[in-house]
Formats: C-alpha cells, structure tokens, sequence
C-alpha cells in the first residue's frame, strides 16, 4: 500500500509515521511512505527514514502539479495539513486550512487516490450539552467564535462535497479530542503559549490553588492512539467519521489531580475569556478567547463506532496523556518544527 502524508512531520504526522513503520517492520504491512511537507526533514532520522519526500505548500496554486504529482500512485492520501498560528492573520489560516484542503482533494481526485482520510477534529462539531455523550451524526458547524472550529466545519463541509461528487473514493475522516503527548511538548507550547511562556512550565506542577470555570469539561487522547486509529482506517480501508477519545472525561476536578492543586475554586468563564481575549489582543499571548469557547462548548464524544469498526482502544488515559505533554512542555521535548508562513 502506497501512503501519502500531508503534514507528515507535525505533532499527529511524526506520530503516524512512527505507528506505519511499526507497522512496516513488526507487522509485515507492505508500505511505501510519501511525506508532503513545506520543509523537510533529516532523511535519516527516524521516523522520517525511508520515506519518499516532497516539499511543497498546500495553500499556493502554483504548487498544484507538484501536489497532484506526489499524489500520482497512492492508494491512500491522509491529510494533516493544519496551521494554528499566527492566528492574528485570519487569511493565512483560511488559505492553509480551507483552500489548502480542497487542493489536496482536489489533487487525490485527479491523481486516481482510492482512499481519502482526513484529520477534522472535535471542534467541528456544534455546541452540545456535556451531560450527554454525541455520536458522529452530531451536526457539523462549529462554534462561530472560535477561528479553528469555523475552519474545521468549513472542511467538513469539502469533505461532504468531495464525497458526494466522487462515491467511487472512500473518504473518511477522524474527529479526534485535544492530543497530547510528551513529544509534542515543543510545538503544542509554541502553538498555544508562544515562545515564552512554555518556559514558565514546570514538569511537575504543583498548585495549592487552582481557580478554573466549571464549564471547562473535555475530553483528550494521546497522539499515539490516534495514529493507531489512522492506521486502523487505512488497514481496513474504512469509510465514515470516527470520533476518538480516552477516558476519562476531564472536569476541574481531574485538572486538580493532573497540577497537584490541593483545592479548585470556581472561576467565571466570562472572566477567563476576556482575560484570554484581552491579552492576546495586546500580544501578550498566543491564544484568543475563541479556544475558551469551544472548549466550554464542544461536545462530550461517543467513541463506540471506533471501537466496533476500527477495533480500536486508547492505551494511554486522558489524565495520563495531559500529565506527559505538561512535562513535555516543561522539558522542551520534541521536533521545534518548521518557522511560521510569511505572508504573500
């Protein structure tokens, strides 16, 4: 099986092709590997070894052949393409993450790709109550104040089109909670605390006060169990969306136990959003308010369609997960990655 990964190098990319060269050398599976990233790697690192690279850039039209060209003879494309920052530039973020979406289909259309697999995200879905647990026929939309789940029910709806109009192409797509993972401590830090306040982590947080709002109630999983997952949809060729989440669902409470708090407090959410708001208008920080909202407002996830059709389990929990990217933060761990777009 041929596999091309868009953004193979990120966070959930170095992880995938870690689960596909596992596959390769312990299992047996017949794979040629194909990276399309924007820069590449050492070649000769693990897990980036023995994969066939092109670096080109989604967003740009002009790179159009060279994509639809690395996509020529894939039996498989997974696409997990996705800038985060500089979220103060609204058209780069579209440009990569929409436009770029319907580039990469387009390509794997007219390059003859069998399978389509795409990383969408919890964030797409529309608000639902936490008390209940949504399944993947929850409704798509986003949650308007916030720039990723706008985009994400954007690339839902690509994908709904893409599929509709190509029903000889098996598209599937995975919504998975907030990943976490000690290897990803460099870039989930930079992406959601900029360059300085990483440095401000401990690896082993200790708070004898933790003021958090109620509402902040979501689920995770470790970036190694999702690739576990894509390999999973790409082995069986699986069609569909597939939520996927650990256990347990982590509440203010589970918060206190993951930062050794010996007492949460209630703090009102509307607080905490301007606050967040406020400081990343003035640059303080990398995170606008729209992140508070969908977390106090994205769903609580059915996993069980994973489970039954994927045969797929989480081998690490939520807590554990959260707990390893905290002291992955604090450590400095994992690949720096690659600069920031300049705009055009």
């Amino acid at each position: 099986m041929r596999i091309a990964i868009i953004g193979a190098t990120g966070h959930g990319g170095t992880e995938l092709l870690k689960r596909l060269q596992r596959a390769r050398s312990e299992e047996g599976a017949d794979l040629e590997l194909v990276g399309v990233v924007r820069r590449q790697p050492d070649p000769d690192a693990a897990p980036y070894n023995g994969v066939e690279w092109h670096t080109l850039d989604i967003s740009d039209t002009e790179d159009q052949p060279a994509l639809e060209a690395a996509l020529t003879g894939a039996d498989a494309v997974v696409h997990l393409a996705w800038l985060i920052q500089p979220n103060h530039d609204r058209e780069m973020l579209r440009r990569t993450n929409v436009a770029g979406t319907a580039h990469v289909l387009a390509a794997a259309r007219k390059a003859g790709v069998g399978h389509v697999v795409c990383a969408s995200s919890v964030g797409a879905y529309s608000p639902a109550p936490k008390d209940q647990r949504t399944k993947e026929d929850w409704p798509t939309d986003g949650i308007r104040s916030s720039h990723y789940s706008v985009d994400k029910a954007a690339q839902e709806r690509l994908l709904d089109g893409f599929a509709k109009e190509n029903p000889d192409i098996v598209v599937a797509r995975l919504r998975p909670a907030l990943m976490f993972s000690a290897g990803g401590g460099s870039e989930v830090g930079r992406y959601f605390l900029g360059r300085v306040l990483p440095r401000l982590v401990p690896r082993k947080p200790w708070l004898p006060l933790l003021a958090v709002p109620k509402e902040m109630v979501f689920q995770a999983a470790h970036t190694a169990d999702v690739a576990d997952a894509y390999w999973r949809v790409l082995e069986r060729k699986a069609e569909g969306a597939f939520n996927i989440a650990a256990e347990p669902v982590i509440d203010p409470n589970a918060l206190a136990w993951v930062f050794n708090a010996r007492r949460v407090m209630p703090f009102p959410l509307s607080v905490l959003r301007a606050v967040v708001e406020v400081s990343w208008r003035l640059r303080l920080q990398v995170t606008d308010g729209g992140w508070v909202d969908m977390a106090a407002n994205a769903p609580i996830m059915d996993t069980a369609r994973a489970h039954a059709l994927l045969g797929w389990s989480p081998q690490h929990s939520s807590l554990e997960s959260l707990a390893e990217m905290l002291d992955g933060i604090g450590a400095g761990k994992g690949r720096k990655g690659s600069p920031p777009l300049k705009p055009r």
